[in-house]
């Protein structure tokens, strides 16, 4: 159980053995399917949880109450997740097991459920004691989100000490140190930190930090390297996000996602299952300057009957064309309008970043550049490292932009560099 809550590279073979072990234990089940839930259909996951909770029977409500929050979670049911942790921590303070499905409320949609979640697990922390180094984790996490860096790296760092292999702790302190923007302190960190596990659960999504954390201190050679070594053909998101922040500082990107695979992602039912996906998708197109697709995606997103899709996405994603096709006043008027609203297109801090990014670069491109200079204000003056800041407001010619692969109002990435 401490290899998988602390997601070290030994977390799924340590449930299988625990399984393996126990064959009739039915939590042990339920956990080997919540590890490998991505990997499973629907029916295999009902098929196999249901299998589980009848083998738990005997073992007691607390049991009986996480497989059916598994089960609900595994499931995508991330609303009914959140509402019935609520209870489960009510009854059962401090449970670790349950911890490691607060990602529900973040995921819940609502921002309240966000919020929420952010104080219940301060809150859990409190009650387990500052011996717990899961909680510990956690609630670093927690802190992060809620805009307290400082603190938070200090307690990620309390957990770390705890238990160095603490993959929510070292996730905790990649948050705060991007607040923070520690650059290469960060980078020198997670590298030695991977260096001792290096099939750790979150590799792929550390190493994005440190790509950002590269961003951040002017290291666009090892941004690009950490993007392309690192992530892979999965993770549209992340490699999206690199590099679209690459474009708007005006630097060359890594590999960029084939637009056909993006074309692909946005046609099945998961593209659309979750507004953040969506989002992400989004970027990608706008890493490709696809621009009649991304009106296609805000034209969609505008009669989607979900809040967020109609009234977040869509205005962001037409932003983003906007963008790309080189009118970026009209970015610059969709994005103002928003204002915080953007948070309710999901994802964390770090994530949600970017539509700022989007905006600083829109008001240069129009020349609006004290607006952009009190938008970045804060992070300027708070981040050590801030090279990635300095460059979204400056300007740069035509033929700058285009020879640093910016985009062109013609739809098409100029460069060379444009294929996955």
């Amino acid at each position: 159980m401490r290899e998988w809550l602390a997601a070290t590279g030994r977390s799924a073979s340590a449930l299988q053995d625990l399984a393996e072990r126990r064959p009739g234990c039915g939590l042990a089940q339920a956990l080997v399917v919540l590890s490998d839930a991505e990997a499973l259909d629907d029916e295999t996951l009902r098929a196999k949880l249901v299998a589980a909770h009848a083998n738990a029977q005997r073992a007691g409500t607390r049991v009986q109450s996480l497989i059916y929050g598994i089960y609900l979670y595994t499931h995508r049911h991330y609303r009914l997740t959140a509402d019935h942790l609520v209870l489960h921590f009510a009854q059962f303070p401090g449970d670790e097991i349950a911890g490691s499905m607060l990602g529900s409320f973040a995921l819940a949609g609502p921002v309240d459920y966000r919020e929420h979640g952010q104080l219940l697990t301060r809150q859990q922390y409190a009650l387990a004691g500052p011996e717990s180094w899961a909680w510990a984790s956690w609630a670093a996490g927690a802190l992060a989100e809620q805009g307290h860096s400082h603190e938070a790296w200090e307690l990620a760092q309390h957990a770390l000490s705890l238990n160095v292999r603490s993959g929510p702790a070292a996730h905790a302190r990649a948050h705060a140190e991007h607040e923070l923007g520690t650059g290469t302190a960060y980078t020198t960190f997670i590298d030695a930190w991977l260096e001792a596990d290096p099939h750790a659960v979150q590799r792929r999504h550390l190493q994005w930090h440190a790509a950002l954390q590269s961003i951040a201190a002017g290291d666009f050679d090892d941004a690009r390297r950490r993007a392309d070594t690192e992530l892979h053909r999965g993770d549209v998101g992340m490699r999206s996000s690199t590099n679209w922040r690459l474009l708007l500082a005006g630097q060359t990107p890594a590999r960029t996602t084939a637009l056909e695979h993006a074309h692909r992602l946005l046609a099945e039912p998961g593209g659309w299952a979750e507004v953040f996906h969506t989002f992400q998708l989004a970027l990608a197109l706008a890493v490709g300057a696809d621009t009649d697709s991304l009106r296609a995606l805000a034209a969609r997103a505008e009669t989607d009957p979900r809040p967020a899709y109609a009234e977040v996405l869509a205005p962001v994603t037409h932003a983003l064309a906007h963008i790309t096709a080189g009118t970026p006043h009209r970015a610059v008027d969709l994005l103002t309008a928003l204002g915080e609203h953007t948070e309710r297109i999901g994802g964390v801090r770090v994530e949600r970043e970017i539509i700022q990014d989007t905006l600083a670069r829109a008001l240069i491109d129009t020349g609006q550049h004290e607006r952009a200079a009190h938008l970045l204000h804060h992070r300027r003056t708070t981040r050590h490292h801030h090279a990635y800041e300095d460059l979204l407001l400056t300007g740069w010619t035509t033929t700058a932009r285009n020879d640093r692969l910016a985009l062109s109002g013609s739809g098409r990435l100029t460069g060379s560099n444009k294929s996955c």
